[in-house]
């Protein structure tokens, strides 16, 4: 046991570490390590086993207790205090699902484990989907466009068509697992069987493997992808297109690709939902005398009338002059709030006018501040 190294350590995590972050650190080493991404590397089996048996004991809460009391010895068979045997037979798989997810088709912890992706006797396997992130203007977003994006994924190889075999596929049983398509490995006191890392769990391996792609079916190229994009669309949308994801391996299905979109934003107008807001200046003269004002829409400017006695805030909305709905149920409005802008500096001409008016002016020309000082005459006394 004393030749063993510390559970932390294996982990690369402080003793106090959270069940997150001890989870988050397992599943990036367990990757790093599995022997399907590393085939025939002992040093690496090695540490994947020794991952798995760290993260056993630390991700149960007392079993990790005994540990941090007793380290290594808490788990010697001869020993007889509290931790001691470990409450138990685990089935290791357990260990993973935990880490990775079980249950729905497609969770990771299948996938690493062979469960996800199901492979035919030919070894044919879907490509996976692809994620590509692609920002827009506000007007491409709003009115709807065409795009054109550039995707680095694996294409089918043209020299044998996907398939991975030159001329017909000729397949013999795998050597190591011995067509079965797992391999046993112990670990402890228990056994775990896994994919086999020399066939991949396929149990049989290509007589005549493409010299090109080497028997995968499939080589990295740049590809053109043609994108319509819908009017209305915000941030967050998701595009789905189908069959331009990463090609199958040796004549698998291909995956699909996800575009999801980024808008940016727009200097005059804010978007909520379908409608749009925008604040317009309008003058003290103009809103005390009434007006007609141009705004901006979507569509070009637009006419609104100003009444006399318009307070700063009021907003007027224009129906139907904003964002067409990405499903087709109509468009949203326009919403034009105005503000009142306040001379910043007057002449004297100005100023002496201003004075004129004000002396001009009695409870009846402001009834919004005549209201407002009645009920706060209270707090002035």
């Amino acid at each position: 046991m004393a030749s063993k190294r510390d559970y932390y350590e294996v982990l690369g995590v402080a003793k106090g570490v959270g069940d997150e972050d001890l989870k988050k650190a397992y599943r990036k080493l367990a990757v790093r390590y599995h022997p399907d991404k590393n085939p025939g590397d002992k040093v690496a089996e090695e540490k994947f086993k020794e991952l798995g048996e760290a993260y056993e004991v630390l991700s149960d809460p007392q079993r990790r207790a005994a540990y941090d009391q007793h380290g290594h010895d808490a788990f010697d068979p001869r020993r007889r205090g509290p931790g001691a045997g470990g409450g138990g037979f685990h089935d290791p798989a357990d260990i993973f699902r935990d880490v990775f997810g079980s249950g729905g088709g497609g969770s990771f912890f299948e996938e690493l484990f062979g469960g996800g992706r199901r492979q035919d006797p030919k070894g044919a396997m879907r490509g996976d989907d692809l994620r590509y992130d692609l920002e827009l203007s506000f007007e491409e977003a709003v009115h709807g466009c065409e795009k054109e994006i550039s995707v680095t994924r694996p294409t089918a190889c043209e020299k044998c068509s996907g398939s991975g075999a030159e001329g017909t596929p000729r397949r013999k049983n795998c050597q190591t697992c011995g067509g079965r398509g797992q391999v046993v490995m112990s670990r402890g006191i228990f056994s775990v069987a896994q994919p086999c890392p020399r066939c991949n769990g396929q149990g049989s391996s290509l007589e005549n493997p493409c010299r090109i792609c080497e028997g995968e079916g499939r080589l990295e190229r740049t590809a053109k992808v043609k994108l319509r994009i819908p009017a209305g669309v915000g941030t967050g949308t998701r595009l789905r297109s189908a069959g331009e994801g990463e090609a199958g391996v040796r004549g698998g299905g291909p995956g699909d690709l996800y575009v999801v979109l980024h808008v940016r934003a727009h200097e005059l107008f804010e978007r909520d939902g379908d409608d749009l807001h925008c604040e317009v200046p309008i003058r003290f003269t103009q809103a005390a005398l009434g007006t007609e004002i141009q705004v901006p829409t979507l569509e070009g400017p637009a006419q609104i009338k100003i009444p006399a006695g318009t307070q700063g805030g009021t907003t007027f909305r224009l129906k139907g002059r904003g964002v067409r709905n990405v499903h087709g149920q109509g468009s949203g409005d326009l919403h034009i709030k105005v503000v009142v802008e306040v001379p910043s500096r007057l002449n004297s001409a100005q100023r002496a006018k201003l004075e004129e008016f004000a002396q001009l002016c009695d409870e009846s020309v402001n009834p919004i501040g005549k209201s407002f000082f009645d009920k706060a005459r209270g707090f002035f006394r």
